[in-house]
């Protein structure tokens, strides 16, 4: 990977791919689809490598997807690095006993749901797609990952300092 990902041949194709969709899921959204990114083989792999590369090397143990993005770049992200994957899921999907956490989206409030025991305390972990359960179970974050910020919504205010790492800014 270049020393800029900016400047990383492979972004045009990444960005190029993802569609934006006007008043999804409700008037005044612009939704950021990743789904036009998933049918081109090349920028998807393109991403994940992106992400792998600068990952490999960190010690990370643990990838956090959430539910729903973070279910398709969390797996391969983490097999490749030879971590294991863990799902943040929404209420009432996952058997067992659950820790839970609520968050405020730009359309509305979610919660997300993780098994406990599922990340041990000074595990390593990266967060793919948001920041939500793995700090309380005392987990080191090293860095969260979005294919998208929409710097707008402020959303790495949310974070409280934590390393985010980005593809793509759109506005």
């Amino acid at each position: 990977m270049s020393a800029d990902k900016d400047e990383d041949p492979r972004m045009y194709g990444i960005k190029s791919r993802i569609r934006v969709v006007p008043d999804f899921p409700k008037p005044g959204i612009m939704f950021q689809d990743i789904t036009t990114l998933l049918l081109d083989s090349k920028a998807f792999k393109d991403a994940i490598d992106l992400f792998v590369e600068r990952y490999k090397d960190r010690n990370i143990s643990v990838v956090a997807g959430i539910e729903a993005r973070g279910f398709i770049f969390g797996p391969p992200i983490a097999l490749a690095i030879g971590a294991k994957f863990v799902p943040l899921r929404k209420p009432g999907k996952l058997p067992g006993e659950v820790i839970s956490e609520d968050y405020v989206l730009e359309y509305g409030k979610d919660c997300l749901q993780m098994h406990i025991g599922a990340v041990q305390p000074e595990e390593r972990a990266l967060v793919v797609d948001d920041l939500i359960a793995t700090e309380r179970v005392g987990a080191e974050v090293v860095e969260c990952a979005c294919v998208i910020e929409l710097p707008d919504l402020k959303g790495r205010e949310r974070l409280k300092g934590k390393p985010l790492y980005v593809l793509v800014e759109s506005h």
